[in-house]
């Protein structure tokens, strides 16, 4: 079997003709150069471009489209991977490879020969594939030789938008310290890189945009602001403290936690529907009304109600406390079968939301919506509420009802300040019991 160099095309002066060097006109040296760049091998790379027969391939492009069809080639005697460059680019140059692997000694070398720094032929510039890969000496050589820190992709995305990972936080440094501008919008989506930082969970991004002057409110296309941003992102439970640590820094920043995107949605609204509680008693503290409907009329206890199933680890039942201490509406009495029914894998949150009401007519319609497995595992609590049809609540149970209809939406307010015990508090706060009584 023949194995092959992928193609390589360069531009010579404009009075020569554009050449592509394929595999049959492909040479030792330039097969040689280009695993060269692979490899980070500085030394083969400078004994041939210092060769002014090959100087050419300091600038030259490499296409990569077919890189199936040769998956590996031979030379002397290895079998050397080929490697195609990022996503679905298939346009590549030498100071491309060097930046996005981080092979900082010969991207200095093809720098001081003259590379052109901003070529984009795959529609990343090699900045933009340092930044997303994290290289922050890339990102510095690049820039000290004359790189455009707000050049944009064939996406319109400038380098500070591809700052998307917490290693990157060193190369938004470099980025702003050379002149990248914090409030570049992008072009499909008209996300600033707050926006971007905040939507990838990222506090040290945040604080460093907002230090260099960034706009906490601007919304982009979908009328998101970065508060907006984050609260909407799916966060999985180790990535919860990130996006409460965004969300604190943009609320003390003054971000507005009003701000509602197209679909009238608030922050509230996502930060339910995503379950991360932090995030929401945060808001609540800062304002945020339980209330407060969207566009298809749902209020944020029905956001975090519809995915409880899903987000039994994120704690849900202490955003459905949080919302009913702060006066939320409660779900109508007879749709409780079917929250039982979407909710019983969190029994926690089913107590929390059947000790804000005062009564319940418990039928054997509730018994029939929790799975037998589950009535099973949590005998205890499910028996205490089916037993419910022939007992009425407690008298300490209707007390609290009634002193939290008194004070309504300032439960969370007075409560505390009251001189009661503890145990008293927490029972009036509708903290956990492991039972309905």
């Amino acid at each position: 079997m023949a194995y092959s160099a992928p193609k390589i095309k360069w531009h010579k002066p404009k009075d020569y003709r554009k050449d592509v060097i394929t595999t049959s006109t492909a040479s030792g040296c330039v097969l040689q150069f280009w695993n060269s760049l692979l490899v980070g091998d500085e030394l083969t790379i400078i004994s041939i471009v210092d060769d002014k027969e090959y100087e050419y391939l300091i600038d030259a492009t490499y296409d990569t489209s077919n890189i199936e069809e040769w998956r590996n080639y031979r030379f002397n005697y290895k079998v050397l991977s080929l490697w195609s460059l990022t996503y679905e680019q298939e346009l590549t140059t030498p100071l491309h490879i060097t930046a996005s692997r981080g092979f900082s000694d010969c991207l200095k070398l093809l720098l001081q020969r003259g590379a052109s720094v901003d070529e984009a032929p795959g529609g990343l510039t090699a900045l933009h594939e340092a930044c997303v890969n994290a290289h922050p000496e890339c990102t510095k050589l690049l820039l000290l030789h004359g790189a455009n820190a707000n050049a944009v992709s064939e996406d319109g995305l400038m380098p500070l938008h591809v700052c998307t990972s917490p290693e990157s936080l060193e190369c938004a440094r470099v980025l702003l310290q050379y002149g990248a501008a914090v409030g570049a919008r992008t072009l499909d989506d008209n996300d600033t890189p707050l926006h971007v930082a905040a939507r990838c969970g990222l506090p040290e991004h945040v604080e460093l945009y907002l230090r260099h002057g960034a706009a906490v409110d601007k919304c982009n296309v979908e009328g998101l602001t970065p508060l907006n941003a984050a609260c909407a992102e799916r966060q999985e439970p180790n990535e919860l403290q990130r996006y409460f640590r965004v969300c604190q820094i943009l609320v003390g920043a003054g971000a507005d936690v009003h701000t509602m995107d197209q679909d009238k949605r608030k922050p509230l609204h996502l930060a339910c529907k995503n379950a991360n509680p932090d995030v929401v008693d945060l808001l609540l503290e800062n304002g945020a009304c339980a209330n407060d409907m969207d566009y298809g009329g749902e209020a944020p206890m029905h956001n975090i109600l519809k995915v409880v199933c899903y987000k039994v680890s994120h704690q849900p039942e202490r955003i459905v406390r949080a919302l009913l201490n702060h006066g939320s509406i409660r779900v109508w009495p007879g749709a409780l079968p079917m929250v039982l029914q979407h909710c019983s894998v969190s029994p926690r949150t089913i107590e929390v939301l059947l000790n804000a009401y005062s009564h319940l007519k418990v039928n054997d319609k509730w018994k029939e919506s929790v799975p037998a497995e589950l009535v099973q595992e949590h005998s205890d609590f499910f028996q205490s509420i089916f037993s419910l049809a022939l007992t009425p609540r407690s008298l300490q149970h209707l007390a609290r009802c009634r002193l939290r209809v008194f004070l309504g939406g300032r439960v969370h307010k007075v409560v505390p300040k009251l001189d009661l015990p503890t145990s008293i508090r927490h029972y009036l706060l509708l903290d956990y019991s492991g039972y309905v009584h």
